[in-house]
């Protein structure tokens, strides 16, 4: 911005630096991660000792993350470079200059973890309550910031799922929608339908990050279109329905169970040893928990003989 162009200029008049260059990544965080060129051709030009000293405002317009920090500070010290700022007054010469500045980034690293975490807080408060950070799917639309059923459309999305599950491939399904105009449209597509079926929300859930490396699953946060069990039978009749889908054992349990940290419904995998006994068992894939079949039966007797 201009008027903090023209704050850097004074500073350096005062303490007598000569300007060399300006380095902005626009847009950019300072944070962990991400790209930015033009801090990447700072390091290079003092490297090519270009310039010996980085004049800023704060020190989280350098970085935000005490790890980079320490690098930067690390590589600083090999090329004789330093940092003046001149909001946090702080100068890297001294050794007591780099003790502030250690201090004062591990205080901005804090709030702003912190406030990621009232951010989370606040976010899954805001699930729990209806409010889906999301472009409403077809059968749902918002309405006072809350995902409500469409009933205009609701029917469309439950006549998806009975088709599929009474054995109408992905492009049967769009091709006929495509015959008859549904919605006006005549542009359906078999990834459309796809992502129909395989949405959550149609059962109540949502996942949030579900793309990340850390999703969050939420249970019973809208009003469902479609049942748990016809959602999970669509997902099974999904498999059947692959050109490489080949099941030749037995899963007495499979749709039968939910993950006990996410809730999520196990999967089914089996080992074969060399005797021709076969082994199975029930996994989380995202909490990488698995139980033995026989112990869900040994505990599954237990209950029926104390029902009895």
């Amino acid at each position: 911005m201009p008027e903090q162009k023209e704050r850097l200029k004074a500073f350096c008049t005062f303490k007598g630096y000569e300007i060399v260059d300006y380095y902005q990544d626009a847009g950019i965080s300072a944070k962990t991660g991400n790209h930015r060129p033009d801090f990447e051709r700072l390091k290079n030009d003092i490297k090519a000792k270009k310039i010996n000293t980085i004049v800023a405002l704060k020190l989280d317009r350098i970085t935000r993350s005490i790890y980079d920090w320490e690098n930067l500070m690390t590589f600083l010290e090999k090329n004789e470079a330093y940092i003046d700022c001149v909001n946090d007054e702080i100068n890297t010469v001294s050794a007591n200059g780099k003790m502030i500045s250690r201090l004062l980034m591990s205080v901005s690293q804090n709030e702003i973890e912190r406030t990621s975490e009232r951010t989370k807080i606040g976010l899954a408060g805001a699930i729990k309550q209806g409010h889906i950070p999301s472009v409403a799917p077809l059968g749902y639309k918002h309405e006072n910031k809350k995902l409500v059923i469409d009933y205009s459309t609701k029917d469309i999305v439950v006549r998806i799922f009975d088709m599929y599950y009474n054995g109408y491939s992905y492009q049967k399904i769009s091709n006929l929608f495509n015959d008859e105009g549904v919605l006006g449209k005549t542009n359906w597509r078999d990834s459309t339908i796809v992502g129909i079926l395989e949405n959550e929300l149609y059962k109540g859930d949502f996942i949030h990050g579900k793309n990340t490396k850390h999703p969050t699953y939420y249970e019973n946060v809208v009003e469902p279109i479609v049942s748990k069990e016809m959602w999970e039978d669509c997902q099974v009749q999904k498999k059947k329905n692959s050109r490489h889908y080949q099941r030749t054992l037995t899963y007495l349990y499979l749709q039968k169970l939910k993950c006990p940290k996410c809730n999520r419904v196990l999967g089914g995998k089996a080992t074969t040893k060399k005797n021709g006994k076969a082994y199975f068992y029930y996994y989380c894939h995202d909490c990488k928990v698995q139980f033995k079949e026989e112990k869900i039966t040994e505990y599954f007797n237990q209950f029926i003989d104390e029902l009895i």
